[in-house]
């Protein structure tokens, strides 16, 4: 199994090296090494070598905080996925951590199990939402972007399609549409509101009654 190189990025020395104990003990992750901000991580990220396939990133530091340094990433390092890890519950807090580009928000006090999940969750699907999380989402994820946004016909299909849990390559057999026109559905729907990924056009499908659970 495929060994996935994680870096925590958390000012408190003991609850770092605790995270990395939990982190090392998972069958298939490893930690490359710690930070304790921001700067500290972007200085370590300019070498080839230190950049990983996840940060467990903390939210309130000291020099460059969570949100600021997750921000950077999405622009300089797109790849290297992200999840929050703080003990941070207030709403906006969240939120603003995930339109940073965050794929994912833990409290500290998670158990085990659960971080062991998100780490493998968020590398087989590029995110990992807790309930508590997904609802935070639902209610105001989009709030703001979709007021007098029409929507086609075919692109209403198409999102309750990507409800299910069909690939899109089986949305497009079902429209009757090209892979290569599917992509083009979802890139635009995408941009048209303001969301990253396909768990956003879930949530959003959900927020403006297009697919009841």
């Amino acid at each position: 199994m495929e060994t996935n190189n994680v870096v925590i990025v958390e000012d408190h020395n003991l609850l770092s090296q605790a995270i990395a104990g939990l982190v090392n003990s998972f069958e298939n992750f490893v930690v490359l090494y710690t930070c304790k901000n921001g700067k500290e991580l972007l200085t370590k990220l300019k070498t080839p070598e230190n950049i990983p396939d996840v940060i467990l990133m903390d939210v309130n530091m000291p020099i460059l905080n969570g949100i600021e340094t997750t921000e950077i990433l999405k622009k300089e390092y797109p790849d290297i996925k992200v999840l929050a890890l703080s003990v941070e519950e207030n709403e906006a807090t969240i939120i603003k951590m995930l339109k940073a580009g965050a794929k994912g928000y833990l409290l500290k006090d998670v158990e085990k199990d659960i971080l062991e999940t998100a780490l493998n969750e968020t590398i087989k699907h590029g995110y990992y939402h807790t309930k508590d999380v997904s609802n935070i989402l639902i209610n105001s994820l989009t709030e703001g972007n979709t007021g007098g946004i029409k929507l086609k016909e075919r692109e209403i299909e198409f999102i309750k399609y990507t409800c299910s849990e069909m690939t899109y390559k089986e949305i497009a057999e079902k429209m009757f549409l090209s892979p290569k026109t599917i992509d083009g559905y979802r890139d635009n729907l995408f941009t048209k509101l303001h969301i990253k990924n396909r768990i956003g056009l879930v949530l959003y499908a959900i927020k403006n009654g297009i697919f009841k659970i």
